[in-house]
């Protein structure tokens, strides 16, 4: 996924002669290409220099408010465009590394950090002066021969403030602020329950016996996490992290286990210490009330404004063309796994914690195929190779590790992205579990793309995943899902690494978020197609080629289980809308609503919510809020665009130059749809979607 940080307050180097020698924040960055000198960088700078930033740019704030020239797109748009380097330096290292290297002390910070920014961020929006300049500028845009990049600016900037509440009543402003304070440490607090509940769990097994089922290098896996705690040395430790609990579920013969490890993940933060109940019901409850002062019904018709759908009717006519034939195959799977449990003499009813078990047996007997035949093939190190030789054939790129580079990790790893010889981007790709990151897998920015002063400013991405880690004697080894999630991050980077836009504010992933799973979810084709495949899929030992028939059961087997793949991803989809949805206050009894928004769809009791509410983390804390529906808007675009990939070649040049030219590079200077059409020629068609999952 992308994780959207939004942050509008950024600020220009400031502060004493003192404070710049011990800050690194408050000097120039001496890094090779101006990466974060992560080694000098300590948890109590980070305070400090936020609020210097935020000094700092209110003294720009009031320089362009005091100007006694008539506004103009270079003295106000312009200004507020270039305003505040600083801030959103310290911004781009802090919101990131909350995410993969959280502590305590970090926790601290952000308790502080988060309604300090949020209330500048507030002061900005809501300055009427501010505003007054941005609004006169706007009123005379159509003369003022702009090119079209600076109309953009013009419009998003204007719609930026109208949005952010500009145009608030005074009497409601001081309300309005105190819901963005509100929520800013509301959806801190429920992020950090998240990561605190799924560290606390372990799965702690004294006999080898009870494994039964489960591949060799997951139980080594779990000896060498039990060996790393004293109290666990030489037992066998599984977590609810995915990369632990997903082999477990799908592989582990003992029901009762199966049952005890699914249940610990699917009540996260359901109650106890860690319990988001209350929290959910704050943040839902805030935002409604945000979108009425905003002059919204919902919050999901404020969120939509801005977005390819437009309106919630939008969201949910495209939901439910998918939703009915995949939830008619997720019942037919159901019932085939029901007869194999019957087969096995458990005459229960078949539950979530079966479901995996029983639809991995399947797939091994329809197709021969299991993950322990497939992970061989894709080691961490083959599937960079592949990832890199893609971006080689299609875009004419390259990837070189620099250990000069410094970062925050060992884990994370910088690599230098060329083109022609010359350095376009820095990419950090930081692989492994561990409990200062958050679960999941996304892509972010520490430094966006900007040309300023005539001169490109590169990005530095940065690559969060959570696999699993080598062991003694054997590699990362992915299985196909998580092979699919790494192009599919992957894709995410290049919408930045290949940005060519002169503001950074419309750069990269700078767009709506049913529009920026785009090119992430199209990068995911490539993984698959057998031509790639015979190029970086090879046995981690022998180095062997992996073979067509495994290829061909691959490619079979690409339709299997798309009830319950698609059946959770949509009801989760649903779930979030139906929470966004509502148009009057009320108290939530999170369970109960579930319950009720489950029903209304028609959700089979065997299947949850891809995210049930306490950890859906999307839309309570990442900024998918009313935009869950965007993977699978998002997938009707990638699967028309791949289109001409079937049809002219996967390493097409002249195709992969127009999806770059008209996609990759323009970030959000242009409309999406008027982007994609101009790529494709024509709006998308949903039967490519329907077709390649199975469901037409």
């Amino acid at each position: 996924m992308k994780k959207i940080l939004i942050v509008m307050a950024i600020v220009t180097l400031a502060g004493t002669a003192a404070a710049q020698k011990g800050n690194p924040f408050l000097r120039e960055w001496n890094t090779p290409y101006g990466v974060p000198p992560f080694d000098q960088i300590k948890v109590e700078h980070y305070l400090p220099a936020i609020e210097a930033g935020i000094k700092q740019q209110n003294a720009e704030i009031k320089a362009i408010t005091s100007n006694k020239q008539a506004p103009t797109f270079e003295n106000t748009i312009l200004a507020l465009e270039y305003s505040g380097a600083l801030l959103n330096k310290v911004a781009g290292v802090f919101f990131n590394l909350t995410e993969c290297l959280n502590s305590p002390e970090m926790e601290a910070v952000a308790e502080k950090a988060y309604p300090l920014m949020s209330r500048h961020s507030d002061n900005i929006s809501l300055n009427s002066k501010l505003f007054a300049r941005v609004k006169a500028v706007y009123d005379q845009r159509n003369s003022l021969n702009l090119n079209s990049e600076q109309m953009r600016l013009l419009e998003m900037t204007y719609k930026g403030f109208v949005r952010g509440g500009a145009n608030v009543p005074v009497d409601q402003q001081a309300r309005f602020r105190e819901i963005n304070e509100q929520l800013a440490v509301l959806t801190m607090q429920f992020g950090n329950n998240v990561l605190k509940a799924t560290n606390a769990y372990k799965l702690v097994i004294d006999n080898a016996a009870d494994l039964a089922g489960l591949p060799q290098g997951q139980i080594d896996a779990a000896r060498e996490a039990a060996n790393a705690d004293p109290a666990t040395r030489g037992k066998y430790v599984f977590t609810i992290h995915v990369p632990s609990m997903e082999p477990f579920l799908m592989n582990c013969r003992d029901r009762a286990l199966r049952k005890e490890l699914w249940t610990a993940y699917a009540t996260r933060c359901t109650s106890g210490e860690f319990d988001n109940s209350q929290i959910i019901n704050q943040i839902v409850n805030l935002r409604l009330e945000r979108a009425h002062i905003l002059g919204y019904p919902s919050h999901a018709a404020y969120v939509l404004d801005d977005c390819m759908a437009k309106t919630p009717e939008a969201v949910d006519n495209l939901l439910m063309q998918v939703w009915e034939p995949a939830l008619a195959k997720a019942k037919q799977e159901a019932y085939e796994y029901q007869r194999m449990m019957f087969a096995d003499g458990i005459n229960e009813p078949l539950q979530p914690y079966d479901w995996r078990y029983y639809s991995e047996r399947l797939r091994k007997e329809r197709y021969d195929l299991d993950d322990d035949s497939i992970r061989p093939y894709f080691s961490l190190d083959n599937v960079t190779n592949g990832i890199f030789t893609c971006c080689k054939n299609l875009y004419g790129i390259t990837f070189r590790h620099n250990p000069d580079i410094p970062t925050y990790h060992p884990d994370a790893i910088p690599y230098e992205v060329l083109e022609n010889g010359k350095v376009i981007a820095i990419v950090y790709a930081d692989y492994y579990p561990r409990e200062s990151k958050r679960s999941g897998a996304w892509m972010t920015n520490f430094r966006e793309q900007e040309i300023r002063d005539g001169q490109n400013i590169i990005p530095i991405v940065s690559l969060v995943f959570n696999f699993t880690k080598p062991t003694q004697d054997k590699p990362a080894l992915l299985n196909f899902d998580e092979a699919e999630t790494y192009f599919h991050e992957f894709g995410h980077s290049l919408h930045s690494i290949f940005s060519k836009c002169t503001y950074r504010s419309l750069a990269g992933t700078s767009v709506s978020r049913d529009f920026v799973e785009l090119p992430s979810q199209f990068f995911e084709h490539w993984c698959r197609e057998p031509e790639v495949m015979r190029m970086y899929a090879k046995h981690y030992k022998t180095g062997a080629v992996i073979p067509d028939s495994l290829m061909e059961k691959i490619g079979a087997a690409a339709t299997y289980g798309q009830g319950f793949i698609n059946t959770e991803l949509l009801a989760a989809s649903f779930l979030d809308m139906r929470y966004y949805s509502i148009t009057e206050p009320q108290e939530i009894r999170v369970a109960d609503f579930e319950r009720d928004a489950m029903n209304a769809i028609g959700l089979i009791p065997e299947i949850l919510p891809r995210y049930r509410s306490t950890y859906f983390q999307h839309v309570f804390t990442t900024g998918y809020d009313a935009g869950y529906y965007s993977y699978t808007w998002a997938a009707v675009l990638d699967n028309d665009a791949f289109e001409p990939f079937k049809e002219q070649g996967v390493f097409n040049r002249q195709v992969a130059k127009s999806f770059r030219t008209n996609i990759l590079e323009k970030g959000n200077t242009e409309d999406a749809m008027t982007l994609y059409k101009r790529y494709r020629g024509a709006e998308p068609s949903i039967d490519p979607l329907l077709r390649n999952r199975g469901l037409k």
